[in-house]
């Protein structure tokens, strides 16, 4: 098995070698866009354009797609937008989600490949202020707690079962907005937060007791990836069946893959420029929470211990464990269900481009959040 996806590998890379080399002469011309046809293609987003998704934004608008010989038209998502049927639709040529709500949607009979996993962490906290005596799951003991539903409930879930807790009688479990008024109003004594959004939420609000911006102080947070029952979330997923079958559709995506991987390395690299890419594809959010959004957002990513997009099997593992006992997958699904191929591929292109795919040096910025995010 091992020699097989060696083998398989290895095919990709020379494929995008003779495709890259088709666009130039030497060396050098490698990625300069110099195609004999560009490809279009189209990928879904699972939320609105905001910096969770500036590495695709900055590999179109700084010109990484071209140098692939790619038009990528990138698709907003929403609450009612499903990225998994964009994609297996034939709606979109490539989707972000996250990896337990598509391997249920696989469950159900959808055949969707995660390509590249591009967030190695988790970014998922349970937030509550420092002075409700919740520091661990176990203190959701007789505490009202939020949670988002719609898959996003399941990291919750197995922390607090793995505390001895029953969500059904030990707490009341609410359901919460896609904001943290329910901490703010006093409604619930934890809420769920992304590190790069709803949590700065509550730092770009004025403390009405000293008429500043709440602080880190103020709060505590439960982080999952320290529990032990964290999920991976944005990945990036091709459609399974044109993969198996189409030699065109193969090329495509280790093109895109290696390109949008290299938009993350960029955004690493020149973060205040991948904001002003954010802000100028239309982001509702003002410029200081975008600052804020793209630093964590690389942490999620940075360092990628084993190369950028690459699946580590022992997170993968966690991530089904976790979606099967507390979560709504009934079994553990195929091996199938993702690849390391066309990352691996990619990690060769950036590393013979001079980009690091580790991101090892980088490290976290302090970000200055202003009230309201602006």
């Amino acid at each position: 098995m091992k020699l097989k996806k060696t083998m398989q590998a290895f095919a990709l890379l020379t494929a995008v070698t003779l495709f890259m080399t088709s666009c130039g002469s030497d060396e050098a011309s490698v990625g300069t866009g110099d195609c004999d046809s560009v490809d279009s293609v189209s990928l879904q987003l699972q939320w609105f354009a905001q910096a969770q998704f500036a590495g695709y934004y900055a590999a179109e608008d700084g010109g990484i797609y071209d140098n692939y010989c790619l038009d990528v038209t990138i698709v907003e998502g929403g609450v009612d937008i499903s990225p998994m049927q964009q994609l297996d639709s034939g709606a979109a040529d490539f989707a972000i989600s996250w990896v337990p709500k598509v391997l249920v949607a696989n469950e159900q009979g959808m055949n969707l490949m995660n390509v590249a996993q591009v967030f190695q962490r988790s970014g998922t906290l349970q937030v509550s202020w420092a002075d409700s005596g919740i520091n661990e799951p176990a203190d959701l003991a007789g505490k009202t707690v939020g949670n988002w539903g719609w898959g996003n409930e399941f990291e919750l879930l197995a922390g607090a079962r793995q505390a001895g807790l029953d969500e059904t009688s030990d707490f009341n479990l609410v359901q919460q907005g896609f904001d943290m008024l329910g901490l703010l109003g006093g409604e619930m004594d934890a809420v769920q937060a992304m590190i790069y959004n709803e949590y700065a939420q509550v730092l770009e609000a004025i403390n009405p007791d000293t008429g500043e911006l709440y602080t880190a102080d103020d709060m505590t947070v439960i982080n999952w990836n320290d529990v032990g029952v964290a999920m991976l979330q944005d990945a990036i997923w091709a459609d399974g069946n044109k993969l198996a079958s189409d030699e065109a559709y193969q090329d495509i995506t280790t093109r895109f893959v290696a390109a949008s991987l290299e938009g993350w390395a960029h955004c690493r690299d020149h973060s205040d420029e991948c904001v002003e890419h954010v802000l100028n594809n239309g982001s509702a959010l003002g410029a200081s929470h975008q600052t804020w959004q793209m630093n964590e957002i690389n942490a999620l990513i940075w360092p990628s211990e084993d190369g950028v997009g690459m699946i580590n099997a022992d997170v993968w593992a966690q991530t089904i464990d976790v979606v099967t006992n507390h979560g709504d997958l009934e079994a553990a699904p195929a091996e199938d269900a993702y690849t390391n191929e066309y990352a691996e591929a990619a990690n060769d292109i950036l590393d013979d481009k001079g980009i690091s795919t580790t991101g090892s040096d980088w490290t976290r910025a302090t970000v200055t959040l202003n009230e309201g995010g602006e």
